[in-house]
């Protein structure tokens, strides 16, 4: 269904499902690759979308890069899992940047028997770094409460 796809708005390519229509645009080098990439990770089975993804997270337009990697996170979303290819891109880009909303959706989505060793520890670090937060936050809370029982008193 290659009419449907608008490369030049976009219109549509959340729908695509057929990854030779991605192969044929990437080699006339259309824009909306990393857009398609999405629709690739909803309509396609993983293993068929993941090298798509991968190209997209190389493609020059910093935009339609952020976009690969919203793609990476859909397809763990969806599948509950990622391509050793996918998970290594990943730890490339980092926790941070253009992949944090990925690496956070594979923390969130795959289970953590699943995950490699480095996205298991960044499960753990973030973990902490949430409960020391909140830590922080009582002790915060608690000191403005301390401080406005005696300012009452005096």
């Amino acid at each position: 269904m290659a009419s449907e796809w608008n490369w030049e708005s976009g219109e549509g390519l959340l729908g695509i499902d057929d990854p030779a229509d991605w192969d044929a645009a990437y080699e006339r080098g259309e824009s909306g690759l990393g857009t398609a990439a999405i629709g690739l990770a909803f309509n396609c089975p993983l293993e068929e979308a993941s090298p798509r993804i991968i190209k997209a997270m190389r493609l020059p337009d910093r935009g339609q890069r952020g976009f690969a990697y919203t793609a990476a996170g859909t397809a763990a979303r969806v599948n509950g899992e990622l391509t050793p290819e996918l998970y290594a891109a990943l730890r490339a880009e980092g926790h941070g940047g253009l992949a944090e909303t990925a690496v956070d959706d594979t923390l969130d989505y795959v289970p953590f028997r699943e995950l490699p060793p480095w996205f298991k520890w960044r499960k753990v670090a973030s973990k902490v770094q949430d409960k020391l937060a909140t830590w922080r936050l009582n002790i915060t809370y608690a000191a403005e409460d301390a401080r406005k029982a005696l300012s009452r008193r005096r």
